[in-house]
Order: C-alpha cells, then structure tokens, then sequence
C-alpha cells in the first residue's frame, strides 16, 4: 500500500534501536517512487519491515512515527492523540501553585509525532508543522482533536508557513483549520500557575508563548523576593511576571523587539495594573549589557536571566553560537552584584548540554569571579524527550551562584 525504501545492509541496527530518523545515506534504494510526505515503509536490506513513516528528499530522508505495520488513518492518528492527551493529565502543572491553561500537547518526536508541535491556550490550538509529511496529515489530526476535546475546542490555527521547509512554505498562509472567527479572541487570555499573560497566536513568536519555561519561572519565582532583576531578551515578559509576583524590588525587561516590549508591558497591567516596580526598554540586550561598564550597587543586578534565541540551527553555525553564548554570559556576570543569581539559557539544539556548561565556564574565568551551580534545567515535561531520540532535549540552563 506504501512506497518503500530500502535500507543498507548494517543501517537497520539505528531503526531497531528506536531512533525515529532515518538518513539519506542508509538507504540502498526505493520502490514505488516516494514524493516528498509520502508515507513510507522502511525495510531492511532482506525486505523485513522495520518501521513507517515520512519521506522527505532530504538529509533526514524518513522520519519515523511507527513501528508497527499498520494503515495510517483518522483511527491512528487519533490513538496517538489520546496517549498525548493522556500524558498532559498525568503531569502535574501544580508546581507554580496554580491554575495551567495552556501547554504543549504535541512535542514532535516526544509524542511520536516527528515535525508536528500542537500548542494548547485554554481551548485554542496552534498547529505547528516542521515536515510536509506531517502538514499533510492535518485533517485527519483536527478530527482527532475535536474528538477528544469535543465542546473544549474553541479553534484550531494552523501556523506552519513559518517552520515547514522553504519550498512549501512559500505557497502557503497560515489560517484557521476550525473556527475563523476565533481571531476575534486576540488578544487571548490564558493562565499559568498565578499569572496571567496575552497571547497572539496569530502574530506571536512560535505558536504565542514560551511554554517551554513553566518550570524555570516557577523557581525563579523562589529566588526573586527582595531582588533587583534583569530579564533579558523577555519577549512577553514570563519572567518578569512571575519575578514581581514574588516580590521583586525592580525588575527591567529588555528585548530588541518593540512589539515584544508592548506585550511585556500590557502583562504586566494585566496582572498588577499601575507599578513602579517594572521598566521595559526595547533595546539590544548585549548593548544595553555594555552601556554602562561602571559595576557600582546602582548598575548592577541581584537576578539576571539570559534566554536568547537560538544562536545555531544547524553544526555548521555551532562555533559561531558557542562564541555569542559565551560574550554573553560575561556580560552578564560582569552585571551581577556579589552574591548575585544567574539563569542562563541555550535552546539551541546543536549546542549540547556539556557544550553549554563549558561554554559557561568558559565565559566565568574571562571574568574571574567563582561561580556555584545551583540547578541544572531543561524543559517543562509536557515537552517530553523520546528516550531513542536524545535530539530531543533542546533547552538546557544553569541557575549560578556568582560572589
């Protein structure tokens, strides 16, 4: 019923080890001429099956969904939702000490779903495809949905244009896979733990908020108290919300971006209405760091965080990204008061954990000052890591002691 690609003898040992991509140079040849998102059937060299899933005429030729020989259709996919759902259950987002909304259902390879993210925002989810393969399957996936949510399903927005490869993308517009008029909802309210925070899943970043970090705000919310904080690169401010929640003395918000700079600011009335404690500058984070290279107790912070964008997509750009992280993060310790409180960030996926750490301690001796790891993080668990799939585990951060 599938095309089929045949593997070379010895590249079979990766897909029986439960890796889901399949490369373009394990493979001996195909049968019945596979067009990009076409389902496949991954066969080793003596025609035994091994596993199913999207062809792509790419590096990663096959990203797998399946090890068993099935037929992909509404039943499937909808099964695979449920165990989705069901794990988004069985994780507590209790933590922070309130009520959660919003989280990420679908995380890509975590849930078996190879190139597909679905945000959920207190009924509203963001479709998200990374392969043709998986953008192809959408219809059958927004009948999964409506099943299992049923009345809870406000709207379904596709917003693949952004992530799926360049020659697809450019014939395609982001729009609504059920309820058009959900854009009358914008700005759309949504809530994690006390907080409340503004999402424009429409013009947003990603799918409209960083729900990646639920965890790490939670805990920065514990070292926050009596502090004067700098959140950098803050997009719509989760941070610095849950930061004056907790009792910061001051907290500034930095993003390059102006629009970002808006949405910190109107979270922050949402959730305090008129305060003093709060300024946002729409400026570049490192100049900003830089400006002032006086270190006196009126220049420099308790807290600091430092979540930039990703410096690296890809190996070639990885050295480039570890020299940015590691400027940086000496700009940053250079603006921590002694005793001061560093949460430091890469959610580059080619920059690895150990890589990272070395990275950071790399940047501490430039600067000479001792550092203490308090917590290593990465992210919250309705991001799950496919256990055959290391690539998965993208963002990774320190919390740092610095005297």
């Amino acid at each position: 019923m599938y095309a089929k690609v045949i593997l070379q003898a010895g590249k079979e040992i990766a897909v029986k080890r439960l890796h889901p991509w399949v490369f373009s140079g394990a493979i001996a040849r195909t049968e019945g001429n596979p067009t990009d998102g076409d389902v496949v059937e991954v066969l080793d060299k003596k025609n035994n099956y091994l596993a199913t899933g999207h062809y792509y005429k790419g590096s990663i030729a096959v990203k797998i969904f399946s090890y068993h020989s099935t037929e992909i259709n509404d039943i499937f996919w909808l099964e695979k939702l449920q165990i989705a759902y069901n794990l988004r259950q069985t994780i507590s987002f209790q933590g922070g000490g309130g009520v959660v909304n919003c989280y990420r259902l679908i995380h890509g390879e975590g849930d078996g779903f190879p190139g597909l993210i679905l945000d959920f925002y207190k009924g509203v989810i963001v479709f998200q495809a990374h392969t043709i393969g998986m953008w192809r399957e959408k219809e059958k996936i927004v009948s999964g949905l409506k099943q299992i949510y049923g009345e809870n399903l406000i709207a379904i927005y596709d917003k693949s244009s952004e992530t799926l490869p360049a020659e697809f993308a450019k014939s395609m517009q982001n729009t609504y896979l059920f309820n058009n008029s959900a854009s009358e909802l914008l700005p759309h309210e949504v809530q994690e733990n006390d907080n409340k925070f503004l999402i424009d899943w429409e013009t947003g970043q990603k799918t409209g908020f960083f729900l990646d970090q639920r965890d790490n705000r939670a805990l920065l919310a514990q070292y926050a108290k009596g502090k004067k904080v700098l959140n950098s690169f803050c997009y719509s401010g989760g941070f610095s919300i849950y930061a004056l929640k907790a009792g910061a003395k001051l907290v500034h918000s930095v993003d390059v971006s102006k629009k970002a700079i808006e949405l910190v600011n109107q979270n922050v009335a949402l959730n305090f209405g008129v305060t003093d404690k709060h300024e946002a500058f729409a400026e570049d984070v490192m100049n900003f760091l830089k400006k002032s290279e006086q270190t006196d107790d009126a220049t420099l912070y308790d807290l600091i965080i430092l979540d930039p964008p990703a410096y690296a997509k890809n190996i070639a750009k990885r050295h480039n990204a570890v020299q940015g992280y590691k400027r940086l993060n000496v700009e940053g310790i250079k603006k921590l008061a002694k005793g001061g409180i560093l949460f430091t960030f890469s959610c580059s996926q080619v920059v690895d954990r150990d890589l990272f750490y070395n990275t950071i301690v790399s940047a501490a001796l430039e600067v000479g000052r001792q550092v203490r790891v308090l917590h290593h993080l990465t992210q919250g668990a309705d991001h799950p890591v496919n256990l055959f799939h290391p690539e998965g585990s993208y963002l990774k951060g320190l919390v740092l002691y610095v005297e």
